[in-house]
């Protein structure tokens, strides 16, 4: 898959080797604006002289830049708090794994996608509740109300009612609607993908998405509780071993 140069020059200029850089972001959710900022996220390795000596190297890089005109936001984590996020009911890094938009990847990256699998558990329907809260306020106290924080709404519910059911991490909005056949996400979509001019929503469908909201809560707390997915993750000592390898493998490339 080609990329804009843009957004390859800015992966290419980071200071750590990469075990993986993915899109995320309205990218990823299948609804991004003709001026849509790209949110690139990764995981890097920090050399072992970084992780164990006085002057710790850099567990975070933040970058926020404009490269002629195309907005980017970048974060990447080394591995190790990375692997420690995978262990928690972390949707937003299991969907950086699974994002099918590589940027960087790496054989590691395939047996990390493996062994995030195993790390999925049914208490990830938390972290989809909470997001779909807070979209929701900020969806509500907006005058006017827009399309884009309410189809994150939507995106974060069925992600987490897709996931409790089946296992898998699906970010895309069009995507799941393929499955879940809702109308009026597929109208909300082309509304955000139209641009700013139809971007804001009259009050007349408050009531509406208002109770498809609370519906589709409804709905996932049903999925959690039928969920056969694991009460808590399973692969810690996986993500340990591949923690050292990549570590040790850091010595020998100095």
């Amino acid at each position: 898959m080609n990329f804009d140069p843009r957004i390859e020059r800015e992966i290419s200029e980071q200071p750590y080797p990469l075990l993986f850089a993915t899109i995320s972001g309205a990218h990823l959710y299948g609804f991004p604006s003709p001026d849509s900022d790209y949110d690139l996220r990764g995981v890097h390795i920090l050399p072992v002289r970084e992780v164990i000596g006085l002057d710790a190297g850099r567990e975070t890089i933040e970058v926020s830049v404009v490269r002629d005109g195309l907005e980017i936001d970048l974060v990447t984590h080394d591995m190790k708090k990375f692997f420690g996020l995978m262990l928690k009911k972390n949707g937003y890094v299991m969907e950086q794994v699974f994002s099918p938009l590589v940027l960087r990847t790496s054989p590691e990256h395939e047996e990390l996608k493996a062994i995030a699998r195993t790390c999925l558990t049914r208490h990830h329907s938390h972290h989809y509740f909470g997001f779909a809260e807070t979209q929701w306020k900020l969806f509500d106290k907006e005058r006017p109300r827009r399309v884009k924080p309410l189809l994150y709404v939507y995106r974060v519910l069925l992600t987490g009612i897709h996931l409790m059911r089946s296992g898998e991490v699906e970010a895309n909005l069009v995507t799941l609607n393929s499955e879940f056949k809702s109308p009026y996400i597929s109208e909300l979509i082309a509304r955000k993908l139209s641009g700013p001019e139809k971007s804001t929503l009259q009050d007349a469908d408050i009531e509406f998405h208002q109770r498809e909201y609370l519906r589709l809560k409804n709905e996932l707390e049903q999925a959690h509780q039928a969920s056969q997915l694991p009460e808590g993750p399973v692969g810690k000592a996986a993500l340990n071993d591949l923690l050292i390898r990549l570590r040790m493998a850091s010595i020998e490339r100095a």
